[in-house]
């Protein structure tokens, strides 16, 4: 490829301007200062940088990183639509330059050790959302009742939070629930990690932009191999209806 020193000027300069629309975009599934997600999303905007000034292909630095490969590169498209929109006029040729580096990236994730030893959480996750669940209309989330994190959503789930399904993995569920709502919820994870009782309510989830969505929600117990997850599947309430906090 050509080298473009200009784009990977314009990059670095408005580095902050793409970091604010991406919060905007991701709302509470963007990466927290310090995790190792914003740290890959670091080391790709440097791969990135590099690879548009010099205009050849180099080996990203992922040395030291336990990578989840979905969410990453979740983040990573996400941070590519922020940049894009950031551009304007400029849109396409920014996504047609970035496009090569996004392969790149994702195929360095794949043949390092780190990200072959952590992309086996998410595989073994994945069997939990089997084909019919991913076509289903209703959103299905997994969650690890310990912790309270999302291992795997179904693409209704996105669309219902606002954000890529994958880039909710490894979020803290309660970020898409209203503070008011959070003992409610540890109180129904709780149940689920010690019975199989399947548990029916009503509440109020926020989404990425911080609007209420009121739902209906099903929750059942699911035990693998060291851990217990509820699964979590959730449908939008008629607007008539009241909603009510587990």
């Amino acid at each position: 490829m050509e080298p473009d020193r200009i784009l990977a000027t314009w990059l670095i300069a408005h580095r902050r301007e793409i970091e604010s629309s991406l919060k905007r975009q991701l709302g509470p599934a963007a990466p927290a200062h310090g995790s190792v997600e914003s740290e890959a999303l670091r080391r790709f905007r440097s791969f990135l940088a590099s690879v548009l000034v010099r205009g050849e292909s180099i080996t990203p630095a992922l040395d030291g990183l336990r990578l989840n490969e979905r969410r990453v590169m979740a983040l990573v498209e996400a941070w590519t639509q922020a940049a894009a929109e950031t551009a304007g006029e400029l849109h396409a040729s920014l996504v047609a330059k970035v496009r090569p580096s996004i392969e790149a990236f994702r195929l360095s994730i794949r043949t390092t050790s780190d990200g072959r030893k952590q992309r086996g959480r998410p595989r073994a996750t994945r069997r939990v959302v089997v084909a019919a669940i991913d076509r289903i209309a209703d959103a299905f989330l997994a969650i690890d009742t310990d912790s309270g994190e999302i291992v795997d959503a179904n693409p209704a789930a996105g669309s219902l939070l606002g954000v890529d399904r994958d880039a909710l993995l490894g979020v803290a569920a309660l970020s898409f629930v209203e503070r008011n709502g959070h003992d409610g919820w540890w109180t129904q994870l709780d149940a689920m990690s010690e019975n199989d009782d399947t548990r029916s309510f009503w509440t109020r989830l926020v989404d990425a932009s911080g609007g209420p969505v009121d739902v209906d929600a099903t929750m059942t117990r699911f035990a693998t191999r060291g851990r217990v997850l509820a699964l979590l599947t959730v449908r939008p309430r008629p607007l008539s209806a009241p909603a009510v906090i587990p």
